[in-house]
């Protein structure tokens, strides 16, 4: 029964709002409904589909919702995934936000495969790799 494709990953947050902003200003995700569990906390999505939950450091019952992660790995980065990849389009716009927004990004062009990709941490250091396939040649703007 092989796997089909990747459901959603939990980000730990240090500040939740800061990281809210990150996901939603800066990626384009929107905000889905959630359930009502007993801490605050977000569930983000593109075209209907929830990717990315948040939830805050500290909570009194995460032992029993914080599975994969210690009560210092919020602290200390959780240095078990070292980055999360996303399917995108539109670079050229992607890039002028993120400079205009002065974040710290590292850009690559792979040109055997066509693939533009562009790299940020988002506020608690998790690294975000954006993908941009079909690209024929490096955009000028991976200098941005």
């Amino acid at each position: 029964m092989p796997l089909t494709e990747l459901d959603h990953y939990f980000v730990r947050s240090g500040n939740l709002k800061r990281s809210l902003d990150f996901y939603r200003d800066v990626l384009g995700f929107e905000v889905m409904p959630r359930p009502d569990f007993p801490f605050p906390g977000y569930w983000l999505g593109v075209a209907g589909k929830v990717q990315v939950h948040l939830g805050p450091d500290g909570i009194a019952e995460e032992s029993e919702y914080y599975f994969g992660t210690s009560p210092r790995s919020a602290r200390d980065n959780s240095g078990v995934i070292d980055h999360i990849a996303f399917q995108a389009s539109e670079p050229e716009i992607f890039a002028r936000r993120l400079h205009d927004l002065a974040l710290p990004v590292r850009s690559r062009y792979i040109p055997e495969i066509q693939l533009f990709q562009i790299f940020l941490a988002d506020p608690d250091g998790l690294m975000i790799e954006l993908n941009f396939p079909g690209i024929d040649e490096e955009p000028a703007l991976a200098a941005v």
